[in-house]
């Protein structure tokens, strides 16, 4: 008789406290798929260190934790209209010029890609700035830790973790209202990231609707190439998180 499927997210890779960190959650969703784009739709806060059960009909999955549903997964088609890359060198200067409006009002400071809690290589410690000249572009640098990779490679669940946070900084509060939370997440990646190479991440705006809040990003390797592709869905919470920094 097989073995009943199931998946577990280690505690490293926590997003608000005592959940796992949304992108890395559809990462390990998507990867349940094959390769390919997917579309990944968290239903409930992913636990972390559980056995979650996962169900398979058509060319979908459902990942489950007992009678409560966290994730819904598919293939999908994605194809954006990709802003032209910014160097590293631009990344970094806007990076370190919003780390403090990205910092000082962050909601979740236990999130392994941005929150400020996290000490680096434990974290991402991504903290996304306004491009100049380039209104309405957000980027950062992203030197993957050797510990995210097997081998020579950085796992395709922590590049979807780096393909998540980025995006909320479009469209984000930042202390004026409540925090938005990831509802969904549909990636493409195109080409292996490696370990300790400085990779661009950057992220626009794609919409807002009320509490829902549309946003897209893209990675881009050090020569330029892209290499990943996303298309978040935020949803803004109705009432601050306890335990939040924000002001």
């Amino acid at each position: 008789m097989m073995a009943a499927e199931s998946m577990r997210i280690p505690e490293r890779f926590m997003g608000p406290p005592g959940s796992a960190q949304g992108g890395y959650t559809c990462g390990l969703v998507a990867g349940l798929l094959g390769d390919g784009a997917a579309e990944v739709s968290l239903r409930s806060p992913p636990p972390l260190e559980r056995d979650l059960a996962v169900e398979r009909a058509g060319d979908g999955v459902t990942v489950s934790d007992g009678e409560t549903v966290v994730a819904e997964g598919r293939p999908a088609e994605l194809d954006l209209g990709v802003p032209e890359p910014v160097d590293a060198e631009t990344a970094a200067a806007a990076s370190r010029a919003g780390e403090e409006r990205w910092t000082a009002v962050h909601p979740f400071d236990t999130c392994v890609v941005c929150g400020p809690g996290r000490a680096p290589g434990d974290g991402y410690r991504l903290f996304p700035g306004a491009v100049p000249g380039r209104p309405g572009l957000f980027a950062a640098v992203w030197t993957p830790d050797a510990s995210l990779a097997d081998g020579s490679v950085v796992r395709p669940e922590c590049v979807w973790a780096a393909l998540d946070c980025p995006t909320a900084a479009p469209v984000a509060n930042y202390g004026t209202g409540p925090p938005g939370v990831l509802a969904r997440l549909t990636a493409r990646l195109d080409a292996p990231v490696e370990p300790g190479r400085p990779y661009v991440v950057i992220s626009w705006g794609l919409g807002v609707d009320g509490r829902k809040r549309e946003a897209a990003g893209a990675l881009f390797s050090p020569d330029g190439e892209r290499v990943a592709q996303s298309r978040a869905l935020w949803i803004e919470l109705k009432t601050q998180p306890s335990g939040s920094t924000s002001a």
